[in-house]
């Protein structure tokens, strides 16, 4: 069963918020409000926010720039995770993916299906790493990004969660690269 191990200090990692919306500003981004105020209230520190219209090339452009980004951590992204023809953050993610998360994707699924039955698998959430940077998809509505930071990111974000979190193996998301 997971827990908090209070015997370990928390470690609060840099992270970068991408709303991905034509029609979204800052004013009315009601999702990353969400994520913004949630990760900040875990004592995570928001390294970067901004809003990208629903374009393969232009999301893939500002992930690797924040993937090269010494002081991010991970990139949160909202928006362009459906079905429709421009929902494409999804193939964005993949085409700067190094590794998938594969049980990102399956365990929000799960999550959402508590929440809003068989309309999860409309989304198509998921998660991976490229150049030692965590990356996760999260759906448009401000519920759904609740849900993921609630009952998966909030947890694996905090180096203090048991038996294993995300946080302790990030020294060694590049270690390939340093390797001769």
């Amino acid at each position: 069963m997971s827990r908090i191990d209070e015997s370990r200090d928390f470690i609060p990692v840099r992270i970068a918020v991408l709303t991905v919306s034509d029609t979204r500003q800052t004013d009315d981004d009601r999702s990353g409000d969400t994520l913004v105020a949630r990760l900040e209230g875990a004592g995570h520190i928001l390294a970067a926010r901004t809003i990208v219209q629903d374009n393969r090339a232009d999301i893939a452009a500002q992930l690797r720039t924040w993937v090269s980004d010494p002081q991010i951590d991970v990139i949160i992204s909202t928006g362009g995770t459906g079905l429709t023809g421009r929902d494409v953050t999804v193939e964005a993610h993949r085409d700067v993916y190094e590794k998938e998360i594969d049980a990102f994707g399956v365990v929000f699924t799960h999550v959402s299906m508590a929440k809003i039955g068989t309309s999860a698998v409309q989304s198509r959430a998921t998660g991976g790493v490229a150049g030692g940077t965590y990356l996760f998809a999260l759906p448009g509505s401000p519920g759904a990004c609740k849900d993921a930071w609630d009952d998966i990111l909030s947890m694996q974000l905090d180096y203090r969660h048991r038996p294993c979190n995300f946080v302790e193996i990030m020294p060694r998301l590049d270690e390939h690269q340093r390797r001769k």
